[in-house]
């Protein structure tokens, strides 16, 4: 099971498995302790470019091309089939800072993971 939340709400331990952040940039104002986070590939994340890009003024639609043309890159290939290892071994919680997840790189993300 694959889930997406803010990475600025509390943690729930018994239903988020391994949280793993999914944003480029460390999330503004919170500290690692409080954060909580497992994971943090990189790999898998958006390109400093690709979100310049975006919030240049960006269409949605082209960004997930491009973004999934990153996550076709050899590196992230294989973080994908690590996370989906862990998703196949129990729950898994894709964490972000954008203020809504559901439309974000994250539910892209969510969607290649089999979530």
């Amino acid at each position: 099971m694959i889930r997406i939340r803010r990475v600025y709400d509390a943690a729930e331990p018994g239903a988020d498995g391994v949280r793993v952040l999914v944003d480029r940039l460390w999330p503004r104002g919170l500290s690692k302790e409080a954060a909580g986070v497992d994971e943090w590939p990189r790999a898998v994340t958006p390109s400093a470019e690709l979100r310049r890009w975006f919030h240049g003024g960006g269409s949605a639609g082209e960004f997930r091309r491009r973004y999934e043309a990153e996550l076709a890159e050899p590196e992230a290939v294989t973080e994908l089939a690590r996370l989906r290892g862990l998703a196949a071994a129990g729950p898994v919680t894709l964490l972000t800072a954008v203020k809504d997840p559901a439309s974000s790189h994250a539910a892209i993300l969510a969607e290649l993971l089999g979530g």
